[in-house]
């Protein structure tokens, strides 16, 4: 029997730009955690190695001090590792893994093909595709066809980039890969990375995503694969595992009654300090419909890692009544009155906004001086 985990997309020293600085910082080190926790989970079950398809880091500008603590991060797990590189961390002449051997911080059970060869283990042969270029409009596991390995072992293709005309949604045309290639190749399985979900292709065939989430996509990131096969021929049995931290998500919710937005504040009330939140708002609410919904906001961003709200379709239709409880008058009663009018024209989305902004200063205005 042979067992191992397959796992992919690590993306180390990945930048998240969209963030402010104290958030990115932790969702960049999450990421080093989760393959400590990937090293750990591989010592528990006792794997007879652990299959890194692709793009472990996430450009070959990545710091030495990060390419030292990856290493380091494996350090749970004393079996062998093999991982290649993809398109964002490719094998290049000078590259992330040439400065990770002149470092000298590559331990001796982690086996990192630069080309495309079998990598014969204890109960496994590993038939690595590398990529040695960034982008590859050849099938680099054409290879694998015609690559022998040791009778007796189940051969386990290790590759990075798109199974051709099967990902649910577009992908690159770039490093594509034959839909047939385990029955070509006479593989047990196909351990896949580039694609971001965790994805069955067919039996023989996955892609394990990336472990620790990182984009707002709802395709099953934050797992790895464990794998086991009985005997060389027979099914592979795959099971997911979860192991990443964070969970990112995107709501739309339009809102229109009191109902509406009393609902959302109660779904904003469930989220955590793991919870990465893009919340898009459409509709139209009152004056009161509207402060409530900012205090659900503002209560929520103090729980979650990060919460970001785009409201550009939501429109504030203040009643009469809220207006009088302002006491709008002059320029400013002129200047809310003609916000209001513009929320329905070609500049809808700044009138909405600069209303909301107009009315939630008066308002503070007005509780000032009460």
């Amino acid at each position: 029997m042979t067992h191992f985990l397959h796992t992919a997309d690590w993306q180390i020293g990945r930048v998240y730009g969209q963030f402010d600085t104290d958030d990115a910082a932790v969702l960049a080190e999450a990421r080093l955690e989760t393959v400590a926790r990937i090293a750990a989970l591989a010592h528990e079950r006792r794997v007879d190695a652990v299959l890194v398809a692709g793009d472990v880091f996430d450009t070959q500008a990545v710091s030495d001090r990060s390419i030292r603590r990856l290493f380091d991060a494996l350090a749970a797990y004393t079996g062998p590792w093999v991982m290649i590189a993809g398109n964002h961390d490719a094998a290049l002449a000078d590259s992330v893994w040439s400065r990770a051997r002149q470092l000298g911080c590559v331990p001796p059970n982690v086996h990192i093909p630069d080309t495309t060869q079998v990598v014969v283990l204890d109960t496994l042969c590993v038939l690595a595709a590398p990529l040695t270029q960034r982008h590859t409009y050849d099938d680099v596991t054409a290879t694998f066809d015609h690559l022998d390995s040791p009778a007796g072992l189940p051969r386990v293709g290790l590759a990075h980039g798109s199974v051709s005309g099967r990902l649910p949604e577009s992908a690159d045309a770039a490093n594509p890969i034959d839909p047939e290639r385990t029955t070509r190749a006479r593989l047990d399985y196909l351990a896949l990375g580039d694609w971001h979900g965790c994805l069955e292709i067919e039996a023989r065939t996955w892609y394990a995503g990336t472990p620790e989430q990182d984009r707002f996509r709802g395709n099953e990131p934050g797992q790895v694969l464990d794998v086991v096969i009985g005997a060389p021929g027979q099914a592979p049995q795959v099971t997911r595992v979860p192991v990443g931290r964070f969970r990112w998500q995107q709501w739309q919710a339009t809102l229109g009654l009191e109902s509406d937005t009393e609902a959302l504040a109660v779904r904003l009330a469930g989220l955590g300090a793991d919870d990465v939140l893009r919340l898009e708002l459409a509709g139209q609410v009152t004056l009161a419909g509207w402060e409530r919904v900012q205090q659900a906001i503002g209560q929520a961003e103090a729980r979650a890692r990060s919460l970001s709200v785009d409201a550009t379709a939501l429109t504030v239709a203040p009643a009469d009544a809220d207006l009088a409880a302002l006491q709008l008058d002059g320029y400013v009663a002129d200047v809310a009155d003609r916000l209001r009018a513009m929320q329905d024209g070609p500049d809808a989305a700044v009138a909405r906004t600069a209303l909301r902004l107009l009315l939630s200063f008066q308002r503070a205005q007005s509780r000032e001086a009460a």
